[in-house]
């Protein structure tokens, strides 16, 4: 690089917003996710290893997801690549990936490969990345502010350590915005802030380290790039920056739980004021349409089950309509799901389903429901004592189908709850008509 490469590098690097500039670039200027980077912990045990595994990073926006990535990337003197799940498509992830594998085998070094807001990636862009990450062609960083479990694919998620990062303390946004104050890199000690301001700014930031420095420089500009910055430029400042993170500042945490903990509590006003909070503030329609059809199967459940129709079918219908008019179908949805008759029957079913599987293992298959294709297997039993439902007089044979050492076992038990109480009073004559041995009408 020459002398004119490089000074134009450092003016760039000066007209980087604070946030930028003042990004930290080891472990011991990282601020927060102590859990995570502290002394004895996951990662600094990983680093001094060297056996870094592929990572999901999940956290809201500022809490240091990028930072970390970038990091740990330099900790391990790997070659460091960036993805924007935004921008890039499945051939600019094909690229980085032969580019990976041609620096590993030419010049035996590992390619840290970061992908920003994976969540973005579809189906056909996280399976191109599969493979590189099976054979560790690639170390996989991705960043996410949604739920993994819900937006990364479960071959891929396996194969990466999920870390969850949590919102900043007030405490860690004073030490963030001090270090900014006086760095060389940040205000460099020209600006400072009054105990009000800089109380203000680290607790109204929402745990969100970007929004704080943008609102400290915001406010040493207003004050000439030099002076005291007190309470109230920093309440100008703030609110010059608020409309940018309050989407994703609110909706993974608090809003989003009141959203739901009101659908719950049968309170529809209360759903409908959140969800304008949520809808309000920029948020993707479909994060609270997909949340209302998970609340659709785990809240309401059989007790209603329309629910889950009417949630699907606002999603549908919002697919058609877009914004503005699709509000229209979320406020259908949203006041109907809230006055449904609620039941976690089916969450709670699914529990002791795993659990039971978890701790009894793979049990072997009754033999009478056992399928019999060849003549050795009907030879052998398979399928010889099974009874065909349509063919009994009531529709019903009073027949044990789970493995033996699970016979009695209740799984779904139904809540007394709208519809649900109907399927409860069936269910329960069809297991005493099982335990009785008796055959019989299903009415």
């Amino acid at each position: 690089m020459d002398l004119f490469d490089q000074a134009a590098e450092a003016d760039a690097a000066a007209l980087a917003p604070l946030a930028e500039r003042m990004r930290p670039t080891t472990l011991e200027e990282y601020v927060g996710q102590g859990h995570l980077a502290g002394p004895g912990r996951f990662l600094r045990q990983a680093l001094a290893r060297d056996a870094l595994p592929s990572l999901v990073l999940w956290g809201p926006p500022g809490s240091g997801k990028t930072t970390l990535a970038r990091i740990v990337a330099g900790a391990t003197c790997a070659r460091f690549v960036t993805l924007s799940a935004v921008m890039a498509g499945v051939k600019e992830v094909r690229e980085a990936m032969a580019e990976a594998e041609a620096a590993l085998r030419l010049h035996r070094r590992r390619t840290v490969l970061f992908v920003d807001e994976i969540h973005r990636f579809n189906k056909a862009q996280q399976d191109a990345l599969l493979p590189h990450v099976e054979k560790g062609t690639v170390t996989l960083i991705g960043a996410t502010t949604e739920n993994p479990s819900f937006e990364v694919n479960a071959a891929l998620l396996s194969r990466c350590r999920v870390l969850t990062l949590k919102a900043l303390e007030p405490a860690d946004l004073r030490r963030v915005l001090s270090r900014a104050l006086a760095h060389p890199r940040g205000l460099a000690g020209q600006v400072e802030l009054t105990e009000e301001a800089a109380q203000f700014l680290s607790e109204a930031s929402n745990g969100d380290a970007r929004r704080a420095l943008a609102a400290l420089e915001v406010a040493a500009q207003l004050k000439g790039g030099a002076g005291l910055v007190d309470r109230a430029a920093a309440e100008e400042a703030l609110q010059q920056r608020a409309l940018l993170y309050d989407k994703s500042g609110d909706a993974h945490y608090d809003v989003v739980s009141a959203f739901i903990k009101s659908m719950r509590g049968s309170d529809p006003d209360a759903a409908l004021y959140w969800m304008a909070r949520m809808l309000e503030a920029g948020e993707d329609p479909r994060f609270v349409l997909r949340r209302m059809v998970i609340f659709a199967s785990e809240d309401v459940g059989n007790a209603d089950p329309q629910a889950l129709s009417v949630a699907t079918s606002a999603l549908q219908a919002f697919e058609l309509m877009g914004m503005p008019e699709g509000a229209l179908p979320l406020t259908q949805a949203v006041t109907y799901l809230s006055l449904a008759p609620k039941s976690n029957a089916v969450l709670r079913a699914w529990g002791k389903a795993r659990e039971a599987v978890e701790k009894e293992g793979p049990l072997p298959v009754p033999l009478h429901l056992r399928n019999a294709p060849t003549k050795l297997m009907k030879d052998l039993g398979h399928g010889q004592a099974y009874r065909y439902p349509h063919d009994a007089p009531g529709g019903h044979v009073a027949v044990h189908h789970l493995p033996d050492a699970l016979v009695g076992t209740r799984l779904y038990e139904p809540s007394v709850h709208g519809h649900e109480a109907t399927l409860a009073e069936r269910l329960e004559r069809l297991r005493t008509a099982v335990e009785a041995g008796e055959d019989g009408s299903l009415e």
